[in-house]
């Protein structure tokens, strides 16, 4: 009788602890997604309020969504790397082309800066949309 009991016991034990191993999993990819997330939105945020991104915070904004290719699915990964980073690199060409002489391709580039920048307002929203599954701790 105490062999089944002892047997059970030790069942029961393994399992709880495959249980607490993939909980640190969950938490471990959440952390790191998080860290990603964070990364993109700091630039977001910078680049809506300040209408800018010094070149400091743009290698930063690209260090850290380079994980999200491992952590994240396609869409989350082209989205940081394509939609994003092409946004804002669009965003430092209207400001330089802004400052030049009058003319009709100047007017065309504050026009393009301010889409560019109500653009970068609408995804606090948008990204969070699309990264919200993966962001989730559910069990």
């Amino acid at each position: 009788m105490t062999v089944p009991v002892v047997a059970l016991i030790g069942a029961w034990i393994a399992f709880r602890q495959s249980e607490t191993a993939r909980n640190k999993l969950k938490l471990d990819l959440f952390d790191k997604r998080m860290a990603v997330y964070q990364s993109a939105r700091k630039a977001i945020g910078t680049a809506a309020t300040h209408g800018n991104l010094s070149q400091e915070q743009q290698i930063e904004y690209l260090q850290g969504v380079s994980p999200a290719q491992w952590l994240f699915g396609p869409e989350v990964f082209e989205y940081l790397n394509k939609t994003l980073w092409h946004k804002i690199v669009d965003l430092e060409l209207h400001n330089s082309m802004s400052k030049g002489p009058d003319s009709a391709e100047r007017t065309h580039h504050i026009h393009a800066r301010a889409d560019t920048l109500k653009w970068l307002v609408a995804q606090y929203s948008d990204f969070d949309a699309l990264v919200g599954q993966y962001l989730s701790l559910s069990h």
